[in-house]
């Protein structure tokens, strides 16, 4: 199967592209829009996370769940809506959280494209969701997929924070070498949690501390 994704990822994933689990997904989800069923984000964004941080580039991984299944919000980045979409409660709970860690205002635009270019991976752990219907998409096939992108990053890059923020993203840490990388773990910053321990983690600056003590040049997070 030929995936359009960005070249250097795909150099490396291409084993993953030509398993039997990678083609079921992408028959699963062509049957399901034969159906007349609407899939997010559109096609042309499932790999945009990829797209926007090449593998050389990557120096942050933040992991999301599933994209946003209401119209206009998803666009492939993890957390992130298109420019001119109001923030949803938990990208709201996220600039307030940078803005208490580092001073910085919080935007009224929600695209985290700039943080992408920045070397944030911008990950969900399922890349496509069926309209409305949260999780739809979470037992296809996708975690498979997004787990060997974890486990690829962990094993062939150094010095790389892992953000993971709620009990699935937690779940995660099993795949991530911690001799090599930090691994920074919090409540969601959903608003059903968020003042359970996202609040006052300081995960940004304390992102661009350990990028600063290994000579890497610390994330922007400005939009």
């Amino acid at each position: 199967m030929d995936v359009k994704i960005e070249s250097s990822w795909k150099h490396l994933l291409q084993p993953e592209f030509d398993k039997p689990y990678f083609q079921e997904i992408a028959s699963r989800i062509k049957s399901e829009l034969s159906e007349g069923k609407v899939i997010y984000p559109a096609g042309s964004l499932f790999f945009n996370a990829f797209e926007k941080t090449p593998f050389e580039k990557v120096k942050v991984v933040l992991l999301g769940q599933d994209p946003y299944h209401n119209p206009g919000q998803a666009h492939g980045l993890c957390f992130s809506v298109p420019n001119g979409t109001p923030p949803p409660p938990s990208l709201k709970n996220i600039f307030k959280e940078i803005n208490d860690d580092l001073g910085i205002e919080e935007p009224q635009n929600g695209d985290l494209t700039k943080w992408a270019g920045e070397g944030v991976l911008l990950l969900n752990t399922s890349l496509t969701v069926r309209r409305n219907e949260p999780a739809s998409h979470s037992k296809i096939g996708w975690q498979i997929f997004t787990d060997a992108v974890i486990r690829l990053v962990s094993e062939k890059k150094d010095a790389v924070v892992f953000i993971l923020w709620g009990g699935h993203a937690k779940s995660k840490q099993i795949l991530i070498d911690p001799h090599k990388h930090l691994i920074l773990t919090a409540a969601h910053p959903s608003p059903l949690s968020a003042f359970n321990g996202f609040f006052g983690c300081r995960h940004f600056s304390k992102t661009n501390e350990w990028l600063a003590s290994h000579n890497l040049n610390p994330i922007d997070w400005k939009l």
